[in-house]
Parts: structure tokens; C-alpha cells; sequence
């Protein structure tokens, strides 16, 4: 079977790409530049340089697919121009939907973002939950944007699949600072870390080949239309951390920041970024999302597709030795 899979060079795409060329599966692998290839290297991927928002670059890799996965976005907390996360996250996502439709794909999976759902309060959240907070991100804002996309697309007769991982971690290349296998590499070589006080606040921290798995089971198995949360064990910033260590073996310390600190902290890089065009790796108005919980319920993904989740100590010791051995500074 033809499967085009947007955003093919990026963690999930990437090992999306190669279990499904694995699989016997033709792999239209899309990607921005060429240099992203090496990761590609398959007998049954076949890389087409293309963008989401080139629509033309679309409709050639997606020529004859039956299946398609949209797993390109533009992530993060902060970009120099806003504009880039409604560019990518909102018309791109429309760019793929129409390729989609107009050339009769069979079925589509989007990747979203647990960040739609937002945090937490007594109870992980799940699917049907509203959201109890208002929208922080740009980020969060454009998926949430690109998922009503897609629920119009659905009623167009297009069937659509979203999936919504959570903070994802394990195996795989590192691709910023802020992302949980650049916070854990840190870790494993600085022997220290920061976490926000009091060190409580859980998280569900989502293993990648689960999530990944979690991709394919959203498309064999998933209702259109319909939002699953591919999550992980439920934990404290402070359990992660210190099962990390344990299994690493070292005696790191884990610093417990209070709010008032990281808030500084957020200044400092916006005042930067004013006076020197610095990046920002965080903004002020973010801080308050990092002091409370982000814990997500998988059950129905769990009951509908047969997800399961890696436990964390496996989950951990996997991603230890990959970046002690793979990682390089």
C-alpha cells in the first residue's frame, strides 16, 4: 500500500516512516529539505521534497496513496513571527485536507496535541472533557484551529482520524532545548536539572514508540471524526526525574524552582530578545502552564484501538542508553 506521511523527517514522522516501510509498505516520505534524508534511508521510503504549504509539492507525493498521516507542525512555545505556527498548523493542515480529498485518499490520521485539551485539575482529562482554561499558545491555538478543520473536512465525506500525543520522550534525535529528550540528555551529562516547585505537578510523559504504535492503531482501527490521547504513566515531575537517575545510576540533583523564580526567568529572555534579537526559549505568560498538571487518561484509546503504555522504568531505560551512546554534543 502507498502511505504518504507528512513531516517524515521529524521524531515521530521518522519512526513512523521506517516501521511501516518495515511493514512492506511504499512510503511517500515528505520533507523540507534534502538533508534530511539519512534518516530516510529505506528500500520502500521514497522522499519527495516538499512543504505543507506548497500545494502543488502536496498532490505530487500524495499521487496513488490510499493512506495518509499528517504528522508535520511548527511546535514550541515561542516563534520570532507568531504567524508561522497559523501558516503551518492551520493552512498547512488545509493543504494536506484538500490534496486528501481531491485525490480520494482512503483515510487520514492527525497528529494533534494533548496541549488542545489542556491541564488538569483532580482528574486526568479525557476526550469528551472541555477545556478549563483559557488558550496560552500560539501553538495550542492553531492545532485547536486545524482540528475544527478537520471535523469540516469529515463532514465533506473525507475520513479523518485525530490522534493527541503528550509530552513525548525516547529514542530519537533531539530537535530543541526544550524538548524532554534535550531536558533528560542535560541531565545525564550536567548531573542536574529544574523542575517547578513544589516538584508535585504530574504530567503524562508518553514513550515515542507508543505513540508511534499508537499512529498506526489510529489508522487500522480508528473512528473518523473521532480524538484519541496516546499518553503514559501519569507522574510527578520529581518521579520522573528521580527514577531517571536511579536507573542511570548517578546522584544528580534535582532543583525545585519556585514560580516567582522562573518568572524572572521569562523576563530576562523577553528583555534579551528586545534588546539583542535572542531566541526565547519561554515567555512570561507560559509560566503558569508549567505549575500545574497535564495528566491525560488513554483509556479509550486503550479500548477502541488496544493501545498500551510502556511502563516507565523500561520506557526510561531505553531512552538512557540511546542518548548515552547515540547523542552526540
Amino acid at each position: 500500500m502507498k502511505i504518504l506521511i507528512t513531516g517524515a523527517s521529524g521524531y515521530i514522522g521518522s519512526k513512523l516512516s521506517i516501521i511501516l516501510a518495515d511493514r512492506g509498505h511504499s512510503v511517500h516520505a515528505v520533507v523540507r529539505s534534502g538533508d534530511s534524508q539519512t534518516r530516510l534511508m529505506h528500500p520502500n521510503i521514497r522522499v519527495f521534497t516538499g512543504d505543507v504549504l506548497d500545494k502543488k509539492s502536496l498532490q505530487v507525493a500524495m499521487e496513488g496513496c490510499e493512506q495518509v498521516y499528517h504528522v508535520a507542525g511548527k511546535a514550541g512555545m515561542w516563534a520570532r513571527k507568531t504567524s508561522v505556527f497559523y501558516d503551518v498548523n492551520v493552512e498547512g493542515t488545509r493543504n494536506v485536507l484538500d490534496a486528501a480529498l481531491a485525490l480520494g485518499v482512503k483515510k487520514m490520521v492527525y497528529t494533534s496535541t494533548c496541549g488542545v485539551i489542556g491541564p488538569s485539575i483532580d482528574q486526568p482529562m479525557e476526550e469528551k472533557d472541555s477545556r478549563n482554561v483559557e488558550f496560552v499558545f500560539d501553538y495550542d491555538i492553531s492545532k485547536k484551529m486545524a482540528e475544527d478543520l478537520v471535523a469540516q473536512y469529515v463532514r465533506k465525506g473525507l475520513e479523518v482520524v485525530i490522534v493527541s500525543p503528550a509530552k513525548v520522550y525516547g529514542p530519537g534525535h533531539i530537535s530543541h532545548s526544550l524538548m524532554m529528550n534535550a531536558v533528560i540528555h542535560k541531565f545525564l551529562k550536567n548531573r542536574i536539572t529544574f523542575i517547578p516547585a513544589p516538584g508535585t505537578f504530574k504530567v503524562s510523559f508518553a514513550f515515542i514508540d507508543d505513540i508511534v504504535k499508537g499512529h498506526i492503531l489510529a489508522m487500522e482501527k480508528g473512528k473518523s471524526g473521532e480524538r484519541y490521547i496516546l499518553g503514559g504513566p501519569n507522574v510527578s515531575y520529581y518521579e520522573f526525574f528521580n527514577r531517571l537517575r536511579m536507573l542511570a545510576s548517578f546522584k544528580g540533583f534535582i532543583v525545585k524552582l519556585p514560580k516567582m523564580i522562573i518568572q524572572f526567568l521569562a523576563r530576562i529572555q523577553e528583555l534579551n530578545h528586545k534588546l539583542w534579537n535572542t531566541n526565547v526559549l519561554f515567555t512570561l505568560k507560559s509560566v503558569d502552564q508549567l505549575f500545574c498538571n497535564n495528566t491525560y487518561s488513554s483509556d479509550k484509546a486503550a479500548r477502541e484501538l488496544g493501545y498500551t503504555i510502556t511502563p516507565l522504568d523500561e520506557a526510561l531505560q531505553k531512552t538512557i542508553q540511546y542518548l548515552n551512546h547515540e547523542v552526540k554534543d
